[in-house]
């Protein structure tokens, strides 16, 4: 690609709205009828394509690798394959229309499925042999099976482009068949070597093979770190991401899609703080990626191509607000320990039993003889963490608490009075929490509650310092232009 091309944009699109692809043809994909091109977009696979290639994301409930992976039934895995495939074609027939696309999207799905299935099937006659470990390939499996989604899905939105005039090109990063062994920057500039960007629309996987391991370092998050990586390799002017929904203020089904605020404008500190929350705009990395090659991200409703979403860069916060309330279903893990008091360790010690059991941690309180962190994890994980700490301490008090983290975000709260508030909207309503948190930057306060009124602090929060203010703001704006025009009438 030239580096002349410097004003494109790099789009990417969740699972859930590629599967409604047919819908955003005229609007987002054709550009509304203006020139389609200066554009780059990654794609995920269609909705649920990449639960039955792994495991399903919430439920856990066993895919291809998860049935491999436990490989009790030979089976088992093979016929979640077949499965992945109907589902594959039954996801292009919902997008194509043209019997020859359909026709050649089937036959997409069917080399693809089957090169995967012999794949597995050659890895399991290798592995009865003592000298190989099936579990020392589940990684390479892992990658294998996440990128065959991705290159479906951008297959089948070109011949979508290509039959409605547009001279879209398949990107496919996943490596299929190629045996080179690149970095993840190398095989970008590979993909875009030869791209004009003025004459083509480039549609991309959202999954890309490389020597780093995407999914061993990223999990599900790896398509937002292609993405924004492809951003900063291009030299992008704007990254976007189309989901389907506004970044608002809150969950519209918690506070009423009445009282709900569109952000507009917020920063990538706000996103760093969602992402702590479980409530990602952009995966951290990927976030991390776009702020150091100083690229701003639009997060918009791929549904409402008239709206701008909400730009996300560095610019601070014109006036202070709280901009967002949310919350997150936690486990409170204390160490009590009377003989912590002066000595080093104690700190180290468990964070290394969490890091080792990979809890995420999303807060922590500590004083003179007590740590508590409060994880996002299984309580399964947990109880690990619980018996590794145990044997470290023997005489230490160690207990585990089901909780939950509300959180008040936004780029400056400094000077509203947002904890003091916030304990007296709670407390009106007989809520008291375990614990609260407001750090000396001023982003975030966090109320640590119990999980059961969850849903009813995020309300009581939310209509005390976002709609009250709202409001205000909006008084003292009406008042300052009912002001004004006196002046500009003379």
């Amino acid at each position: 690609m030239s580096d002349s091309q410097t004003t494109h944009t790099v789009e990417k699109i969740g699972g859930t709205s590629m599967s409604r692809s047919r819908e955003l043809l005229d609007t987002l994909f054709l550009n509304g009828g203006d020139d389609p091109y200066g554009r780059v977009f990654v794609v995920s696979a269609y909705g649920g394509i990449t639960d039955l290639l792994l495991e399903h994301k919430k439920s856990g409930e066993p895919g291809v690798y998860a049935l491999f992976s436990n490989a009790e039934n030979d089976h088992g895995w093979s016929d979640a394959l077949n499965r992945v495939a109907e589902a594959m074609k039954e996801a292009h027939r919902e997008v194509l229309e043209h019997p020859a696309d359909i026709q050649e999207a089937d036959d997409f799905v069917r080399e693809r499925i089957e090169g995967a299935r012999s794949c597995l099937i050659d890895l399991q006659r290798l592995c009865s042999y003592g000298h190989f470990r099936l579990s020392e390939h589940m990684g390479l499996i892992r990658e294998l099976l996440s990128g065959l989604g991705e290159s479906h899905s951008a297959q089948v939105t070109t011949l979508l482009l290509r039959r409605n005039g547009v001279d879209a090109r398949c990107v496919d990063l996943s490596g299929w068949r190629d045996d080179a062994e690149v970095s993840l920057d190398e095989r970008i500039d590979r993909g875009f070597a030869d791209i004009d960007l003025s004459c083509e629309l480039p549609i991309v996987t959202g999954y890309a093979q490389c020597a780093e391991g995407l999914m061993n370092r990223y999990d599900r998050g790896y398509s937002e770190v292609t993405f924004a990586n492809i951003a900063s390799r291009t030299g992008a002017a704007e990254a976007i991401i189309h989901k389907e929904f506004h970044l608002s203020s809150a969950d519209p089904k918690l506070v009423g899609v009445d009282n709900v605020r569109k952000l507009g404008r917020t920063n990538y500190d706000v996103a760093d703080q969602l992402s702590n929350m479980g409530m990602e705009a952009i995966h951290p990395s990927a976030a991390k990626t776009l702020r150091q090659a100083g690229i701003p991200l639009r997060v918009t409703n791929a549904f409402e191509p008239e709206d701008p979403g909400t730009l996300i860069d560095e610019c601070p916060a014109e006036t202070p607000a709280v901009e967002i309330v949310t919350g997150l279903d936690v486990f409170a893990l204390q160490v009590y320990e009377p003989d912590m008091v002066g000595v080093k360790g104690y700190d180290a010690t468990i964070l290394e039993a969490l890091t080792r059991h990979k809890l995420r941690i999303v807060a922590k309180t500590s004083n003179a003889n007590t740590i508590t962190h409060y994880v996002d994890a299984s309580m399964k994980s947990v109880r690990r963490v619980e018996r590794d700490l145990a044997k470290a301490y023997p005489s230490a008090e160690i207990t585990t608490r089901s909780l939950a983290v509300v959180s008040a975000i936004g780029r400056d709260i400094s000077g509203l009075g947002a904890l003091s508030r916030g304990l007296d909207a709670l407390s009106a309503e007989g809520l008291e929490p375990v614990a609260v948190a407001q750090g000396p930057r001023n982003v975030d306060i966090q109320f640590v509650l119990p999980r059961d009124v969850t849903d009813t602090a995020i309300r009581l929060l939310h209509r005390a310092l976002v709609e009250k203010d709202s409001a205000a703001a909006k008084v003292t704006q009406d008042a300052k232009a009912k002001a004004a025009a006196p002046q500009l009438a003379a």
